[in-house]
């Protein structure tokens, strides 16, 4: 078996708990009632910032069988890379965000971290990282949030400006930090959710998160999504947070996705980025279109699949997206996926440029 077959059927065997390859996962998933206070990776994330390298290896076909091909469903692939360094807190990315140039990023690892840098280009293709520094999330007391039991699962990411809001599963609570007062040294404070969010699973709670510009529909709502809380209908879980119109709705669930990025293009449609993994096809990635206009409390959404991927394809755990539009019009998707802190996993970013 060749070493990509092996990587990717090992792949297929941790996306059965998708971003759950922390052994207190593999218990809880075995029936433990009391979950641990920490999880073995935390040793992980970063105490204090630090600037690192990280080194870039191109992924020249996005589809190893067919070299050719660069059209995907509503996508077409520019570029992508493989993502490692040195810095033993480097991985478990689980969101990104872009500025408008799709230069400057900021990025956040599931174990209580930022990190931040620019990516390089060669004309349109990515070419590596640069400026990188690590940097530990901040409580309200100015200490790692780290520090505070089950508080370091930190999976969503959205931004406003210089406010930035991060999602934490396990415990289901929201933060937010002032980036104007020292960017990632600046100080967490915990912002009120619904009391349906804080129900969520434990293990599939709070997993995407997008704030509505001026000039939208639902205007400074937060919208938070759930990876897999399920309503009484079987249907995923969202909430309104803030804004005009607060409330919970519903995104339908179909082929038995679940939830784990989305991002709001400037046209109004909501990009919702799923996984599965099913012990007969491995794992598969899709993105999902669904209007904005169509979201309000009680509604049921849905929309059209824009994008599929398999383990045919050279994907990984993809847990975070963005979009930015380029100079001459075009909207391109950027991807990230989580390693997991695996020597068999990688860190993968791709980029595409969504056709209309």
């Amino acid at each position: 078996m060749s070493t990509q077959s092996s990587r990717r059927s090992f792949l297929g065997h941790a996306a059965a708990g998708f971003s759950t390859l922390a052994l207190p996962r593999l218990v809880q998933a075995q029936g433990t009632a009391e979950p641990p206070a920490r999880p073995l990776q935390i040793e992980r994330a970063v105490a204090e910032p630090v600037n690192i390298e990280v080194n870039a290896r191109p992924i020249p076909n996005f589809e190893p069988r067919d070299r050719a091909r660069t059209r995907f469903g509503s996508l077409e692939y520019r570029s992508g890379l493989v993502l490692t360094s040195a810095y033993r807190g480097f991985g478990g990315l689980s969101g990104i965000r872009l500025d408008a140039k799709g230069e400057r990023f900021l990025a956040i690892s599931d174990q209580g971290g930022w990190f931040t840098g620019r990516i390089r280009y060669a004309g349109t293709k990515m070419a590596g990282l640069d400026e990188v520094e690590a940097a530990p999330m901040l409580n309200a007391e100015g200490r790692p949030i780290t520090e505070k039991r089950l508080w370091y699962d930190t999976e969503a990411l959205a931004r406003d400006g210089s406010l930035v809001y991060v999602g934490l599963e396990r415990v289901n609570q929201i933060l937010r930090y002032d980036f104007s007062k020292g960017r990632t040294r600046a100080r967490g404070e915990v912002i009120p959710v619904p009391p349906g969010m804080r129900k969520l699973p434990y293990n599939k709670g709070l997993e995407a998160l997008v704030l509505v510009p001026k000039g939208m529909p639902l205007a400074g709502t937060l919208i938070a999504m759930s990876e897999g809380g399920f309503d009484a209908d079987g249907n995923l879980m969202a909430f309104l947070i803030g804004g005009a119109t607060p409330g919970q709705f519903s995104i339908k669930r179909t082929d038995k996705q679940f939830i784990s990025d989305a991002v709001l293009l400037p046209s109004g449609e909501l990009l919702i980025l799923e996984r599965k993994f099913s012990w007969f096809t491995g794992i598969n990635i899709r993105i999902r279109s669904i209007p904005l206009k169509s979201i309000a409390p009680g509604a049921l959404v849905d929309g059209p699949v824009l994008f599929n991927a398999d383990l045919g394809h050279d994907v990984d755990n993809m847990e975070g997206i963005d979009a930015h539009v380029t100079a001459e019009g075009e909207t391109v998707l950027t991807m990230v996926s989580d390693d997991n802190f695996s020597m068999l996993q990688r860190t993968l970013l791709l980029q595409f440029t969504l056709v209309e």
